[in-house]
């Protein structure tokens, strides 16, 4: 087995795409094949072609009426270029301040609503680009996105949409927009920096730029029926002619003292606390700190308490979480303020 094929299927097993192991199964045969190996390419042929049980990622694919057609490929390996999540698989839960939320829920009204408003020429907001800080939540937007307005999610897989022949990457790019458009969906284009980043200030006019075209192009002519949500840590680095390609763009913020309670009780809900939990001065000692990091914290006090065998989570073992969380943001970044 050559080395290009090798690493394309243990990429495949650390991904989980099994429809990619199938390709590959077959290539390998066709490999031995051509080498001589006709014994092997036999035996393994023989076993492709055995009985399989149903997998369950199979069974958990969306109902006929809303299930995709075949995700598209990359053109040269016949890799997946997305990967498909159902609504009932997606997180969803998210706490924001009144003015996000409100943002979000306009999206989704408007998406519920967009028969009605096509009949007076109105268009629903349909491509959304949010940005904040990492841990802000802006993946769980999309998700959020996903689910209540009961579409699957599409995401991108850029490690296989980014190819160095000449003109792939955007070929690639083509086919996944296509795909979207024959059933809807929320496209989610995660760290979209990543194939969207500016053409200003550099000499490439290589397979970067033409992708980074495609994309403008493509997102100009954006007419599928579903969703295009786009995230990015860093919205000073796209292009700035993507903006205007965007019907709602806005901040998913760090959360404040009052997201950061909400946060904690619901990340505890499931477990029994100690009172008094000065929730105040817990809220105080995470400023700063992503929502991710909140909720991280709350189940890291949570498991200390029931590792020491007490089942319940006390003022102490918050505390304790916050430095940890404190040592560990010190050795990296910084970015949680020091209360004490």
């Amino acid at each position: 087995m050559n080395a290009d094929i090798l690493k394309r299927v243990v990429r495949a097993i650390a991904n989980g795409q099994h429809s990619d192991l199938d390709r590959l199964a077959d290539k390998i045969v066709e490999a031995e094949r051509r080498t001589g190996h006709k014994k092997l390419a036999d035996e393994l042929e023989a076993i492709l072609k055995q009985p399989r049980p149903q997998r369950d990622d199979q069974r958990s694919i969306a109902s006929p009426d809303r299930k995709l057609k075949e995700l598209p490929l990359s053109r040269r390996h016949g890799e997946s270029l997305a990967t498909l999540f159902t609504p009932e698989s997606l997180e969803h839960h998210m706490v924001l301040p009144p003015a996000i939320e409100e943002r979000f829920e306009r999206i989704e009204r408007e998406y519920a609503a967009r028969d009605r408003l096509g009949v007076y020429g109105l268009r629903p907001r349909k491509t959304i680009l949010l940005y904040g800080p990492p841990g802000c939540g802006k993946s769980l937007g999309a998700k959020r996105l996903a689910w209540k307005t009961g579409l699957p999610l599409m995401k991108i897989r850029f490690d296989t949409l980014i190819s160095s022949y000449f003109g792939e990457s955007a070929a690639n790019l083509r086919s996944i927009f296509i795909s979207a458009k024959e059933r809807s969906c929320v496209l989610l284009l995660d760290e979209c920096d990543f194939i969207a980043r500016s053409r200003i200030n550099t000499n490439d006019i290589g397979e970067a730029s033409r992708i980074v075209n495609t994309l403008l192009q493509l997102m100009e002519d954006y007419d599928a029926p579903g969703l295009l949500v786009a995230t990015t840590n860093v919205e000073s680095s796209l292009d700035p002619a993507l903006f205007r390609r965007f019907d709602d763009v806005f901040l998913v913020p760090l959360p404040g003292s009052k997201e950061i309670e909400r946060l904690l009780r619901m990340a505890l809900s499931s477990v029994s606390l100690v009172d008094p939990i000065d929730w105040a001065q817990l809220a105080d000692r995470l400023s700063g700190a992503s929502a991710a990091m909140v909720v991280k914290t709350a189940q890291d006090a949570a498991k200390a308490a029931v590792l020491e065998g007490i089942k319940v989570v006390t003022q102490s073992n918050l505390e304790q979480a916050i430095v940890e969380l404190r040592r560990n943001d010190d050795s990296t970044r910084g970015g949680i303020k020091d209360a004490g």
